[in-house]
């Protein structure tokens, strides 16, 4: 069986007897070990000791006030929000339920980094066994920003944070030849190099062909399939279309902030402009396996799933509607 995501910090957890991942004193070292919590030389003693004693003991209780006590501002920022999501993470029996409890909420109070990296991590093991690189490359969109690469009739997604910089469009070493000037080179994910991404799968530098008909949109609805059954326990077929043709919109899930804006407003009022239409970059039919957990109003009728980019060519993906937006009679927090 073949790792990857290394660098989430997947096997510095436990696992419990059905799969959960658990929290473990070296994954929260791992965190205060970040240059942004290592005290500098001109730390103040509170800052120094809090560092050297949660290193000896990552689950230490931690009161609001030897945090406030801090001399440097930054460093009580960067304490209050660590100390936050670790707490987070020690209130529940597993990161998925921490997850789950987290985006139930609907206050979500922790920077999108954490959230990000909880994502990464809980993914990394929904994903366990899978030996696609395509699903993985797919599943990326989950907690890694993505910029619409422009090239001739496909529709390419690149890492925001590999291809953005001083240039906004990288080159792509299978068009390399047009000449097109950019500091960062990606590859396009393909059959003929593949087998590569074993080796690259921490530097997020191949480009997803999410093109209608291509693999990308497939893989994306694998990993969709495998984050809900893993966080939910709830069995579904997701089918990537390229238009909704003869449909009833009776609920539908915006996968990001834009998409959400879009199936609003095609909600609302029945058609799209053609400039709206051009930002759906996706689209997938959902059914469950098990009608009977169907909300009566769609218990007979698919529903549908929107991914779309916003107007300046970015596309931030939010896997929490995928569990908190599904017509579900009643969702059990996964342990």
């Amino acid at each position: 069986m073949k790792d990857f995501w290394i660098a989430c910090g997947y096997h510095l957890l436990d696992r419990n007897a059905s799969g959960g991942l658990v929290v473990a004193d070296e994954f929260l070292k791992a965190y205060f070990a970040r240059p942004e919590l290592v005290p500098p030389d001109d730390a103040c003693a509170v800052e120094r000791r809090l560092h050297r004693e949660l290193f000896a003991d990552p689950c230490r209780a931690v009161a609001a006030a030897e945090v406030a006590a801090i001399a440097d501002a930054d460093a009580r920022e960067n304490w209050r929000f660590v100390l936050a999501f670790r707490d987070l993470l020690l209130r529940q029996p597993t990161l998925e339920a921490a997850y789950l409890a987290l985006v139930r909420s609907g206050s979500v109070n922790l920077p999108p980094l954490f959230l990000n990296q909880l994502v990464h991590v809980i993914l990394r093991n929904a994903l366990d066994g899978c030996e696609d690189p395509f699903v993985l490359r797919a599943a990326e969109l989950f907690f890694r920003p993505q910029r619409i690469v422009p090239h001739e009739h496909l529709q390419l997604l690149g890492d925001e944070e590999v291809i953005g910089g001083p240039s906004p469009t990288p080159v792509l070493s299978l068009i390399s030849m047009l000449g097109t000037a950019a500091s960062t080179e990606v590859d396009i994910l393909s059959e003929a190099n593949a087998d590569s991404y074993w080796r690259r799968d921490d530097q997020f530098d191949f480009a997803l062909d999410l093109t209608g008909g291509t693999r990308g949109p497939a893989a994306l609805a694998e990993a969709m399939k495998l984050w809900i059954s893993h966080l939910l326990g709830v069995d579904v077929a997701i089918e990537p279309l390229t238009a909704l043709r003869d449909a009833k919109l009776i609920w539908y899930v915006g996968l990001d902030a834009e998409a959400t804006r879009i199936g609003d407003q095609l909600w609302h009022e029945g058609e799209l402009d053609e400039r709206t239409m051009a930002r759906v970059l996706a689209l997938f039919r959902v059914t469950f396996a098990d009608p009977e957990l169907v909300v009566d109003a769609v218990s007979r009728e698919p529903f549908y799933l929107i991914l779309a980019n916003t107007p300046d060519q970015l596309v931030r993906m939010k896997p929490q509607n995928l569990l908190t937006g599904l017509p579900i009679k009643h969702l059990e927090a996964a342990t």
